[in-house]
């Protein structure tokens, strides 16, 4: 599922290498909805981990990701996890800071409606942003 909204980064936090094939990088968005903000976090994967270089703490930014859920089972127990995977990242009315032709989105929504684009308040009342 993909998705985009805009903000101001508040936290880019360094790249991890979390196994031998496999590393992250997070960063946190404030997003205003109304009289509250909203502190998202966000993570990028592989080689999109480099689209924050360049960014930091103030810069107002579009994010575009899918939304992505997996369980994990361990001793009989399932735990649900979801990443906010963002796959591009363009300065607030400005170029983008990693596009790329292998980052497409994952099409449709659980209701069948293409949310890409929408802000998290401008999605139908039907639809949760999350």
């Amino acid at each position: 599922m993909a998705f985009q909204v805009q903000g101001k980064i508040v936290e880019v936090y360094d790249t991890v290498q979390v196994t031998e094939r496999f590393k992250k990088r997070e960063f946190v968005i404030e997003v205003k909805d109304g009289n509250y903000a909203e502190f998202v976090k966000f993570q990028s994967v592989q080689d999109k981990c480099n689209m924050l270089d360049g960014l930091g703490a103030g810069d107002e930014v579009n994010v575009h990701f899918n939304l992505k859920g997996r369980p994990y089972t361990k001793n009989g127990t399932t735990t649900y996890f979801t990443n906010l995977d963002a796959w591009r990242i363009e300065k607030a009315g400005g170029g983008s800071q990693a596009p790329s032709a292998d980052a497409a989105p994952a099409q449709g929504s659980a209701g069948g409606d293409d949310m890409t684009g929408m802000s998290f308040s401008e999605a139908p009342e039907d639809e949760l942003p999350f």
